[in-house]
């Protein structure tokens, strides 16, 4: 029911984003990558966490970046990511499938500014075989996310 959770989410607010549907699974970035074949950092990821003062939120950052605890705790303050019972009882969708739309729950969004770095980006669609294509900006106007700056610069 996740998927449809997603389609809810498109039809309510009158969005034409197919949701791409796959045989194989793309519940890791690796699998994502490879499976849409694309660099794994147009995946994004979507992270959940709990943060110390009990809000849960969303993070959404390039498939191939890495968290910086002090970017993060700068933002935020301490958090943990949720453990995998948590994140579908409180997202609705599965640990590999979780995206920033059709939530269980509503939950804050940020968009990690890595993604800035493409034009299209894949999250997932509410299933470990699902995807969307999307721009990074469009992410972030549909899902009402603020842009923040809490991943690893690359390495040059």
């Amino acid at each position: 029911m996740t998927v449809e959770s997603v389609r809810t989410f498109f039809a309510a607010r009158q969005l034409a984003i197919p949701i791409i549907e796959l045989d194989t699974s793309t519940a890791t970035v690796a699998l994502a990558a490879e499976a849409h074949g694309v660099e794994p950092g147009r995946i994004a990821k979507t992270l959940s966490f709990r943060l110390t003062d009990d809000r849960v939120i969303l993070l959404v950052a390039k498939g191939d970046a890495r968290v910086d605890n002090r970017k993060f705790k700068e933002q935020f303050g301490k958090g943990r990511m949720l453990a995998a019972e948590d994140v579908q009882a409180i997202t609705g969708h599965p640990v590999g499938g979780v995206c920033p739309f059709g939530l269980a729950t509503p939950l804050p969004v940020y968009v990690d500014v890595s993604l800035q770095a493409y034009d299209e980006v894949l999250p997932a669609a509410g299933g470990v075989h699902t995807a969307v294509r999307i721009a990074p900006a469009e992410l972030v106007r549909i899902t009402e996310a603020q842009w923040v700056d809490v991943c690893q610069a690359d390495a040059p």
